[in-house]
């Protein structure tokens, strides 16, 4: 199967920058895959779990995104993460500490419209913390 170069960055650090055979990414419509070709794309990510498949077939890495941007284009696939976190790095008490920002977003959302998309983010935490711990 053909590779496609794949880049993972957040605000702190690059955390993947390699050819990959196939990518799922939580898109704010919904999970997607991305092979080699694909169409050029522009998703927002909603709170979820980037899975990175390489060719040597084995698990998928998988990391923790909390919000960002998927930019597919002839060049390959990047996100845009808000904040990654390598699964393995996960624990229960960063889970907790996203969970109390973006409880804290809800209290401060100063419109319906803000207030409408931090309560689907504190969802989507929640929804993350139950099916992981």
């Amino acid at each position: 199967m053909d590779t496609f170069p794949f880049e993972l960055v957040s605000p702190e650090k690059l955390l993947i920058s390699e050819d990959v055979e196939h990518v799922v990414v939580p898109g704010m419509e919904g999970e997607f895959g991305v092979l080699a070709h694909h169409a050029p794309l522009m998703s927002t990510l909603k709170p979820g779990v980037v899975k990175v498949y390489k060719t040597d077939g084995g698990e998928p890495r998988r990391l923790f995104v909390r919000g960002g941007f998927a930019d597919v284009n002839p060049r390959g696939l990047t996100i845009l993460a808000d904040e990654a976190i390598p699964m393995e790095e996960l624990d229960a008490a960063k889970l907790d500490l996203a969970i109390r920002d973006a409880e804290e977003d809800v209290a401060d959302a100063v419109d319906d419209a803000r207030r409408v998309r931090a309560q689907a983010q504190l969802d989507q935490l929640r929804e993350l913390r139950g099916s992981l711990f």
